[in-house]
Order: structure tokens, then sequence, then C-alpha cells
């Protein structure tokens, strides 16, 4: 079977169909399953996550491909197993997406962004309630444990949020975060309280209410997490690149050095904006 490049996703599922193929294909495909890839299928959306940041759409146009590739592997698998194919993976989406727009494949009325979302939540809700038999047994099912942590505690506030379990405006969280760090401080303050689980408990609310500002602020605390990784790292680059210009390291440099230099990396920044 020749693998010759081709444009048509059916000479993918040919190739996928070849290397989990028992006696000819590949030993390392071939002892997969949906447990063993779903990792791989996780660190490839957060690749492709990473080209968007990046600004990089010629690495894009790779993940993506690596991205497709973990569809066509998890139903691959599916249809060994005769529970369905990549054709009912594509028609279920297609019918998913007609459902979910009813403003565009259906009586037409005019909707915002807002009022788009909040129409995908209603149908979505309907849906599975009609797939249990009824309605969820909790408000708040559907939020999967495998999402980050930050993600999942987004989705949580805005599905308790919608039965107008919330607080007002962004102002009143701000209060709660320092009810919070208030209450951390405390933790720390208490004897054996490093990795204690009282001490992590207490972070985590911290954590929980700083993704609930976030989202009163429309703000993605995942990305926003992104972006202030990559700005340590950028600014830990250039304490690195200065001390080299020594002939030193981080390790040979003191704490006061190493903050002047990151001032001078955050001042440069501010200048380039």
């Amino acid at each position: 079977m020749s693998a010759r490049p081709n444009s048509d996703v059916a000479r993918l599922i040919e190739i996928m169909a070849a290397l989990r193929t028992p006696g000819s294909g590949c030993p390392w495909d071939l002892e997969q399953d949906f447990r063993s890839i779903a990792p791989y299928t996780i660190e490839e959306a957060y690749e492709v996550a990473d080209a968007i940041e990046r600004d990089d759409l010629a690495d894009l146009k790779d993940e993506l491909g690596d991205l497709l590739l973990q569809v066509v592997f998890h139903a691959r698998m599916a249809q060994e197993q005769e529970h369905f194919a990549f054709k009912d993976v594509v028609d279920a989406i297609c019918d998913k997406l007609i459902r979910r727009h009813p403003h565009v494949f259906g009586d037409s009325r005019s909707l915002d962004a807002d009022g788009v979302s909040a129409q995908w939540s209603e149908i979505k809700a309907r849906e599975k309630a009609a797939k249990q038999g009824g309605p969820p047994a909790s408000l708040l099912d559907g939020a999967p444990l495998a999402l980050p942590a930050l993600t999942r505690a987004l989705k949580l506030q805005q599905k308790a949020s919608a039965v107008g379990f919330d607080w007002d405006d962004a102002r009143q969280v701000l209060d709660k975060i320092r009810e919070e760090t208030e209450e951390v401080a405390a933790e720390l303050s208490s004897p054996g309280a490093q990795a204690s689980p009282a001490l992590e408990e207490e972070i985590g609310d911290l954590l929980f209410v700083v993704a609930n500002l976030a989202r009163h602020a429309r703000v993605d605390p995942e990305q926003a997490l992104r972006g202030a990784n990559a700005k340590f790292e950028r600014r830990f680059h250039h304490i690195e690149q200065r001390l080299a210009e020594t002939g030193r390291t981080p390790e040979a440099a003191s704490l006061d050095e190493m903050e002047a230099l990151w001032v001078e990396a955050k001042k440069a920044e501010r200048k380039k904006r």
C-alpha cells in the first residue's frame, strides 16, 4: 500500500487502517487503545493552542493535522469494535451544528454572540436531558473531570450562574479574593502549615475565586495564565542572557541582582508597546 501524499481525508483513513492491520501494521499502533491514546489527544490539542498563541500559522497547520490524526485513530479503534466509524463522527457533528444553530439553519431570528451562546447551552441541556431520559441529576453535570482545573472551575461557575448563584459584579469577587488571601495568610502562620492539606484547601479556594474574577471580567483564565507563563519565561530568559554576558549563571547571582534584571526586562517590554 503506497502512502503517497493526498489531501483527501479518505487517504488518511486508509493509512490509519493499514497501521492497525494485524500482521502487516505497526506494532506500536496495534498495541494502543482509547485510554492509551487519550493523553496524546489532549497533548495535541494543547499544541494547537500553543501554535495559535505563538501566531505560528505554519506550525498550526501541522498541529491541526496531528489533532485530526487523533480523531481518525479513535474512530478506527471504534470501527474495529463495531461501534462507529469516522463517517459517523462527521455525521454526528454536522447534525449537532445544524441543531444548535437554528438561527442559521432554521427559523431566522437575530441574535448577538451572547444570545447564541445562551441558545447553544439551552439546546445542549435539552439534548442531554433527552439522552438521559430526564433532567440531569445535578445542574453541575457536564463539566468533565479531565478538564484543566481552571477551565473546569469556569464551567462549574457558569452553570451555577445560570440559575442566579453568582455575584452581581467583579468588585464583589475582589472582596472575596481578599477574604481568601487572608485565610491563606492565617493558615501559613499556623505550625506545620507547609504542604498541609488545610493550606492546600485554602489555596484551592483562592484559585477558584480568581477563576471567578476572570469569568466576570470575560477573560479566559487558562489563556491569561498561559500569557503570564510566557511573560515569566521572556523575563527570566532576559536575566539568563544578561548574566551570560558577564560569564555568569543565575545560580551565581544574588536575588537582588536578578530582581534588578527582571525590572530591566519589564521596562524594556513596556517601551516596545
